[in-house]
């Protein structure tokens, strides 16, 4: 029975591929100026396209992550594990936790802060399905033995979320660059249609406050983790040093929010050098360097 749910979680990441770009498509055209604006003409229906292109692009996005969800569960049964086992399964996963966090995140928002941020959080989460399904893909690998344990769910899925989180967060932070440099420059650009500076801001600084926590818990439970299976807790490998070094500069980040003249463009850098180190530990680490953790599967 297992194995028979492989074609079944398949279908159901073909599924959620095309719901991603379809939701990627329709974001940019909810990003687009109105038709009304660019031809001239009086508001009315042309007006409106964006705005409804930009409501079915969460509601689509929110189908995709449904079924990728779907997939997730399926593999995981069919495999008789976590499915998060390799770097491709890994992606996956994070690629539906950045999902989830601009849906969660966008929830409440005005419409066209919605419209106008969908896009920019879905096109790396197209390119990392993409990855995740391509270049990255093995099927069904057997784990390593330090992998089979109960800290895989407990840890790696605390790490997924977090990395996820931090995704859509650096993602509001880079906007929050660019259009704080925009209303500094009074320049014309599609970046005025972006949400205010002080939205993007408050979004990115809300997000890294969820991840943080969890990021904190990730490198706790590795340690316990790391001390069941191989007999000491912290050993300094490559994929540990990075990830406390990600840590640290989120820390910094957050230190940096609470203080006077830090808490806008500095800021905002600084949580991007936080996310390139969790990029770092993510590809270089696992591809590239050798350590304990060197199970990418590549």
């Amino acid at each position: 029975m297992p194995a028979a749910l492989v074609p079944v979680s398949d279908q159901l990441m073909t599924g959620a591929v095309a719901a991603y770009v379809l939701a990627l498509v329709l974001y940019a055209f909810a990003y687009g100026p109105t038709r009304a604006a660019t031809t001239g003409a009086s508001p009315g229906v042309l007006a409106t396209m964006p705005p409804l292109a930009g409501r079915f692009g969460w509601l689509v996005a929110a189908g995709g992550a449904c079924l990728h969800a779907g997939h997730l569960v399926t593999l995981g049964v069919a495999a008789g594990r976590a499915p998060w086992g390799t770097m491709g399964e890994f992606v996956s996963a994070l690629v539906l936790s950045a999902v989830v966090a601009l849906l969660v995140l966008t929830r409440r928002e005005r419409q066209s802060t919605r419209r106008h941020l969908g896009l920019f959080v879905m096109l790396p989460a197209v390119v990392g399905i993409a990855l995740a399904t391509t270049v990255l893909y093995r099927p069904l690998p057997q784990l390593v033995p330090a992998l089979h344990s109960y800290w895989i769910v407990i840890h790696v899925t605390t790490a997924i979320v977090a990395a996820g989180a931090s995704t859509a967060g650096t993602v509001f932070a880079v906007l929050y660059l660019v259009r704080s440099r925009r209303d500094a420059d009074a320049s014309d650009d599609g970046a005025g249609r972006l949400p205010a500076a002080e939205v993007l801001n408050r979004l990115a600084h809300r997000t890294v406050v969820f991840a943080f926590p969890l990021w904190t818990f990730a490198i706790v439970t590795g340690a316990v983790w790391a001390e069941a299976a191989w007999g000491r807790y912290w050993g300094w490998d490559p994929k540990e040093t990075w990830a406390f070094i990600a840590w640290v500069a989120y820390a910094a980040y957050l230190h940096a929010r609470s203080t006077a003249g830090w808490k806008s463009r500095r800021a905002a850098v600084i949580c991007c050098v936080a996310y390139a180190c969790v990029l770092f530990n993510l590809v270089v680490v696992n591809v590239w360097l050798n350590g304990l953790h060197s199970y990418a599967g590549l």
